[in-house]
């Protein structure tokens, strides 16, 4: 028998039994990427929780219906303020691109680093911008109910009076006296009839380039929208688990309640999760920080502060060797670990294959199993599930050193067992040459030719320079030239 599955809601700030609103069907909606840079170790935590959910939601015999966005609009570079550039636009003048050039480079790097990870893709990935009717939809909804008001072609929510019949606030625990005191009031806000008011619809200024048309102005639809629209259009409107990184509890998932309640009358989403976050030296691992390693610079090592090339298994094992909830701070000695780790439980793995059985068991396989299963149903924690994993190791070990023995059902539970855990749950696989060792091979050469073209630009020999890159780029390697020195990416 099976664990029933706890999971903690953010919203009622406990664990939860999991009941899904029709037995053996789960909705499951994560935040996406805003695909405007590369992915980074720190982008990598919540797409591998909630793979692990996925995983085992569907191992536990439910049909899950997984959605996860791309946010392609609206995200803009100060947030808090609502204003600056569009992060997509800015890009791609930056880089001399059209946005939607941006956004498929930046979403195929994406998708290429989610394989290496191993990362289910989702049933249905919706994009920002092919989902602008149903954003001017909810915001209608919002308006007719008296939630929100117009000024100069922009919409804003009215925090004050939705407050005031429901609770703005409950999810991130904030209360809006403490909003109201700690909200600075900024240049450019002057339409607004409170600062913390957020935008739902915001008029294009004449130099901004993605834009739509609206009976309010030509304009684009603010960044917490789109998650309200999309998850309802694609689950209905009332759904199970809504999941994304802790960062986002406020205010982006706090103002998708408030949309979604004040268009509808009722919130959405039953059970919240949030992922915590990776820190490096204490510090939250972020692009606005400055302070982020790359997948592909982890996959080659070539980050100035990497010893070596870690293999996307590393990776995943890395994470999954914390509670989603807790915090995990980066380092060269913790990855070396994970990287030993994870070899031991792959070779053992490989062992169960090579057990010769005897007639009866010395070993408790059945136990075994229940603690193991018993942990990832106590909200997924994966790292005692993990644990119990290498006393089976030691278990494996000791049956072929001779010194324990396990009939033959017992090893064909075991080896089930093991496949279902490590390959099928926590979603590892064999990595074989593709590990870090060719990884650092490949990162190695690639800055050896890095060098080359850079002695031949020194000598003012372009015709090498370009041929260097270009030859690379025909490979799939692109070089970029920063003022800091020359980027390199996988295509």
């Amino acid at each position: 028998m099976m664990s029933q599955l706890y999971i903690y809601n953010t919203l009622s700030r406990k664990k939860e039994a999991f009941k899904p609103l029709v037995e053996g069907h789960v909705g499951l909606y994560v935040c996406g990427p805003t695909v405007y840079s590369n992915s980074h170790l720190g982008h990598a935590r919540p797409f591998i929780t909630f793979d692990l959910l996925y995983r085992y939601l569907t191992f536990l015999g439910n049909k899950v219906r997984y959605v996860r966005n791309i946010t392609d609009v609206g995200h803009l570079e100060d947030e808090e303020a609502e204003r600056g550039e569009d992060k997509i636009s800015k890009k791609a003048r930056l880089e001399q691109l059209e946005p939607m050039e941006v956004v498929q480079k930046y979403m195929n790097t994406f998708h290429r680093n989610m394989d290496d990870l191993n990362v289910t893709p989702p049933s249905i990935e919706p994009r920002a911008s092919g989902h602008i009717i149903e954003q001017i939809q909810v915001i209608e909804g919002i308006l007719k109910n008296g939630y929100a008001y117009e000024a100069n072609g922009s919409v804003y929510f009215d925090v004050d009076k939705y407050n005031n019949d429901y609770n703005y606030g409950k999810l991130s625990g904030r209360n809006l006296d403490d909003i109201k005191t700690n909200t600075r009031k900024l240049d450019g806000q002057d339409e607004k009839k409170n600062s913390f008011d957020f935008a739902l619809w915001k008029k294009a200024s004449p130099e901004h380039i993605m834009r739509w048309p609206s009976r309010w102005s030509e304009g684009f639809p603010g960044w917490h929208l789109e998650c309200s629209a999309m998850s309802t259009k694609y689950l209905g409107e009332q759904f199970d688990i809504h999941g994304g990184g802790m960062d986002l509890t406020f205010p982006h998932h706090e103002c998708e309640i408030a949309q979604n309640t004040a268009c509808r009358g009722q919130e959405s989403v039953r059970y919240w999760m949030h992922n915590n976050m990776i820190t490096i030296n204490g510090q939250k691992m972020a692009r606005s920080l400055g302070n982020f390693i790359t997948l592909d610079e982890l996959f080659t090592g070539t980050h100035e502060i990497l010893e070596q090339a870690y293999s996307p298994m590393t990776i995943r094992f890395f994470i999954l060797q914390a509670h989603y909830r807790s915090t995990i701070d980066f380092s060269n000695e913790a990855l070396q670990a994970s990287e030993k780790g994870l070899e031991r439980l792959m070779t053992a793995t490989k062992t169960l294959g090579e057990l010769t059985p005897s007639d009866a068991s010395t070993v408790d396989v059945a136990s075994l199993k229940e603690k193991c299963f018993a942990a990832l149903s106590d909200d997924l924690n994966s790292p005692i599930a993990i644990a119990h994993l290498f006393d089976g190791v030691k278990m494996i070990n000791s049956i072929k050193a001779g010194s324990e023995k396990i009939s033959a059902a017992d090893l064909e539970d075991l080896k089930v067992f093991y496949n279902a855990v490590v390959f099928d749950i926590l979603g590892l696989k064999e990595e074989g040459d593709a590990g870090s060792g060719s990884n650092e091979v490949l990162g190695g050469a690639v800055e050896l030719l890095i060098n080359l073209r850079k002695d031949a630009k020194a000598n003012k020999d372009w015709g090498t320079a370009d041929k260097i890159r270009d030859e690379l780029s025909a490979i799939g390697i692109e070089l970029k030239d920063t003022k800091d020195g020359v980027e390199w990416s996988l295509k």
